[in-house]
């Protein structure tokens, strides 16, 4: 799967999909048909998808905007653009109550115009999807819209342009991407009110484009949620509250074994009510029947498990009760929340718990979070906190949260790289780095860099350096933000550019074991082997060990060393220069010596211990002739440049 969604996301990266012309007179037409206004946001993330389609460049682009907040009109408009200029339109969707409602909205918005509007699911009958499939594959279906049904391998597009995801959140990862195989080129427009933390995480750290929709309509009013535990009585107040204003209410008990005790026991606490019941195991017939008597106001209650979760679009309806609301996922409960409130009435939730002792830490943080963010375009903050508790997931596999299994962004990016590079006919730079061990303190003063984080950041990066130029860049960066920097800051400094020029060579390792220092190539390392051998001539501190390792003996001097002479050794005592005279004895006090004050003194102090004083000061690796200095010089001699 990692490796068919890299080469999936590389090719998408260099094809050069359908650009859509700018919009004619239809599009205009059937624009200033929108019965309502536009709000800021929506009329930008109109905008951006509109620019998107116009580029060779296939669209990936997610809309996030709240429940209600008109992303469906987004996808309207684009859907019309690709259909104007004889593309075929895919939109998916997660349940077939969700299908149908599309199907209806999209047939009333392109009504007047020669657009064909079909929508496949269970719904319709095996007669009715065998037309169907046929005219999408004749070209006669302009937007197919369904289920999971759009992606069985007999519906095959004739000439597809863009694909709508709505309600992403609900699809796995092998399905979406399934559609984007149908076609390389295929612009892609997915919509939500909470992106999975996957999605959410490839939108920020910019792999998709995102539009964010937070501005409410016109008088919608914020939802008033309560969490509380079961109580019958909460229950029949929330219920009768609703109906003696005229409303409806929604009850979401998501157990089909138990839903008909749960529809009399609500019968029970409010016998003056009109319960229906619905849930997915139920015939096509059935469940449609329940839902358009619900829309049609024969219920005052719908009873249903999270079937409800997408797609109803009730304005009545304005009172929720979630049972057992623990057992759900944050987003989850935002969808299901925002089923209510659609209108400019007032919309409560009620969220039944169990006793609080036995909810989980992580249920207490979504039912914390649900609670909290309970504010008019709150679904994008939702997803954040979501991305933040469950992890980001996997970006090259199916994981779509989790902390264990991501890559990161950096890695994704520099495999994207690579594979683009690949389907382009370019080299690729080697990954293979080369290990330096030379047995030097590399590390940064904490009085430079105080900041642990930041100190990490500037090793990371000259770690990765991989080339000069880049290497004196960040040198150049760290001194203009730090100051100028400490000796210490040598050693990592020289490192680097060691382990930049032993990866020119292709060495696999540099090791310092006491004074000598092994070069270990790889089979690939660009030594010239008559160099190699003219070398180890020239050079005695030089030997080679087969198959590929290169010693080298500080202790010996390279060619043109020359030991510098030993001063002779003292005779033991001194004797003065003819005429001089001898110098004066010091007075004891306190000018006098270090020893003559020390054993004169009231108190005997602890001195130099002596291992303090045999002590073996360590030779400055990047004085002249010093251990970097070496090393280089070996690597250049080494290269052909």
């Amino acid at each position: 799967l990692a490796r068919d969604l890299i080469e999936l996301y590389a090719k998408r990266e260099v094809a050069r999909g359908h650009a859509f012309p700018a919009d004619g007179a239809w599009q205009m037409e059937m624009e200033a048909a929108f019965p309502y206004v536009e709000t800021a946001d929506q009329l930008l993330a109109i905008s951006e998808v509109k620019q998107d389609m116009e580029r060779t460049r296939p669209m990936d682009r997610l809309i996030c905007g709240d429940v209600g907040y008109g992303k469906t009109e987004v996808a309207i408009r684009a859907a019309f653009k690709a259909v104007t200029d004889g593309k075929q339109v895919a939109v998916l969707v997660p349940t077939t109550v969700l299908a149908e409602q599309h199907g209806s909205t999209f047939r009333e918005r392109v009504a007047g115009f020669p657009v064909r509007v079909e929508v496949l699911s269970r719904f319709r009958s095996d007669q009715e999807q065998r037309e169907i499939v046929a005219g999408i594959a004749s070209g006669e279906v302009d937007i197919a819209i369904g289920t999971h049904r759009l992606l069985q391998k007999d519906v095959q597009f004739k000439d597809l342009g863009l694909v709508v995801i709505d309600e992403e959140q609900r699809f796995g990862v092998r399905h979406k991407e399934r559609l984007k195989q149908l076609r390389k080129k295929v612009d892609v427009l997915t919509m939500t009110a909470t992106p999975i933390p996957r999605t959410l995480n490839m939108s920020l750290v910019g792999i998709r484009d995102m539009s964010v929709i937070e501005t409410p309509p016109r008088d919608r009013l914020s939802i008033q949620t309560h969490v509380v535990k079961f109580d019958q009585r909460v229950i029949s107040t929330a219920i009768r509250n609703e109906i003696g204003r005229g409303g409806q209410v929604y009850v979401v008990h998501n157990r089909v074994e138990s839903i008909y005790s749960m529809g009399n026991l609500l019968q029970r606490l409010v016998p003056e009510a009109r319960i229906g019941i619905g849930h997915g195991q139920m015939t096509e017939d059935a469940l449609e029947r329940v839902m358009v008597d619900f829309v049609n106001k024969r219920f005052d209650v719908l009873l249903a498990t999270t079937i409800i979760e997408n797609g109803l679009d009730i304005p009545n309806a304005n009172t929720i009760v979630i049972n057992r609301a623990d057992r759900y996922g944050l987003s989850q409960l935002y969808q299901l929340r925002g089923r209510v409130g659609r209108s400019d009435r007032r919309a409560y939730a009620y969220l039944l718990i169990p006793p609080e002792d036995g909810l989980s830490p992580v249920a207490r943080k979504r039912l914390a979070a649900i609670k909290e963010f309970s504010d008019l375009g709150s679904g994008f903050r939702v997803a954040a906190l979501d991305l933040e508790i469950r992890g980001a997931g996997n970006l090259l596999g199916g994981e779509q949260s989790g902390l264990l299994e991501g890559i990161g962004f950096e890695m994704y990016a520099k495999l994207l790289e690579d594979t683009v590079r690949e389907l382009k006919g370019e080299d690729l730079e080697d990954d293979v780095r080369a290990t330096v061990n030379l047995k030097v303190d590399l590390r940064l003063d904490e009085a430079y860099i105080g900041d642990t984080n930041q100190r990490l950041s500037v090793y990371r990066r000259i770690a990765a350096a991989r080339t000069e130029a880049a290497l004196d860049a960040i040198l150049a960066e760290m001194r203009d933000r730090y100051g100028p920097p400490p000796p210490s800051t040598r050693n990592l400094e020289g490192y680097a550019r060691i382990r930049i020029a032993a990866d020119r060579l292709r060495v696999e390792s540099i090791e310092r074991e006491g004074q000598v220092v092994a070069v270990k190539f790889r089979e690939s390392a660009r030594v010239d082997p008559a160099r190699l051998m003219n070398l180890l001539k020239r050079r005695p501190d030089l030997q080679f060990a087969p198959p590929a390792i290169l010693r080298m003996d500080l202790t010996r001097p390279t060619v043109g060393v020359v030991a510098p002479p030993r001063p002779p050794a003292p005779s033991g005592r001194l004797v003065p220069r003819p005429g001089s005279r001898p110098a004066a004895r010091q007075p004891s006090g306190p000018s006098a010596s270090w020893w003559t004050a020390r054993a004169t003194a009231g108190e005997v102090a602890p001195g130099f211990t002596k291992e303090e004083i045999l002590k073996e000061v360590p030779p400055d690796p990047t004085a002249p002739g010093g251990l970097y200095e070496r090393v280089s010089r070996l690597l250049a001699e080494l290269t052909d440049e």
